[in-house]
């Protein structure tokens, strides 16, 4: 589902990733952990095609990932940490502006279904800067499930959200079937509850685990944002 062959990235003299090789397939789990400063954005970044890369490439569903080629994008939705909503539209009325930016129109039930699987179908008539930040996350996740994607490249889902709304978040990641997820996260607790494998960025560096194996090499009991 996603393959990164050889990938490098640098800006001016240093040096961010060197030489990553990653290879995520299809319906893995697969979380992005590293330290704060160990290129984790810019491993996400050039996955998205917002970075040109350096050296190497990446593809997703087989579809190298370039700023000329689009049709990797048919496979994949992006949960961004901050989720650019309209504050003074309804959290129904945010849903369908972007649904119709993605598809062209809005199908009714689909964005029911969504709002149901996110727990906010009873406050979709409320303006989203009466939301929660819980409530934010959960919306922007429900916008990034609308197109049925086979990838889901989610960006700290959980970041600053207390433990009722990550519980909320984690609940419909793991209701979530026959998707391919890569996601970034800082919290070990939520890493044992919803993935399959790590993938670790040190000093530029990427390796691939299992969580358990993972968890057992770092010897890591928990890990604070």
């Amino acid at each position: 589902m996603i393959s990164i062959e050889n990938l490098s990235q640098s800006f001016g003299k240093k040096t961010v990733l060197k030489n990553i090789h990653l290879n995520i397939n299809r319906n893995e789990v697969c979380a992005l952990v590293g330290r704060n400063g160990a290129g984790k954005s810019t491993l996400l970044n050039s996955m998205l095609g917002q970075l040109p890369v350096s050296e190497g490439r990446v593809l997703i569903n087989g579809k190298e990932v370039t700023q000329k080629n689009k049709e990797w994008k048919k496979s994949v939705s992006y949960l961004p940490e901050k989720f650019l909503l309209y504050p003074s539209l309804t959290g129904a009325e945010n849903m369908a502006f972007f649904s119709e930016a993605i598809s062209g129109k809005t199908d009714e039930s689909r964005m029911e279904e969504m709002l149901r699987s996110v727990s906010l179908w009873d406050d979709r008539d409320k303006q989203v800067k009466n939301y929660s930040k819980g409530m934010l996350q959960r919306l922007g996740l429900a916008i990034t499930l609308y197109p049925d994607a086979d990838l889901l490249i989610l960006d700290e889902p959980t970041s600053g959200i207390d433990p009722i709304g990550r519980k909320e978040i984690l609940e419909v990641i793991k209701s979530l079937t026959g998707k391919t997820i890569f996601l970034s996260s800082h919290h070990i607790d939520e890493i044992r509850q919803v993935c399959t494998h790590v993938a670790y960025l040190e000093d530029g560096i990427m390796e691939k685990y299992l969580v358990d194996e993972f968890l057992e090499k770092k010897k890591l009991g928990g890990m604070e944002e």
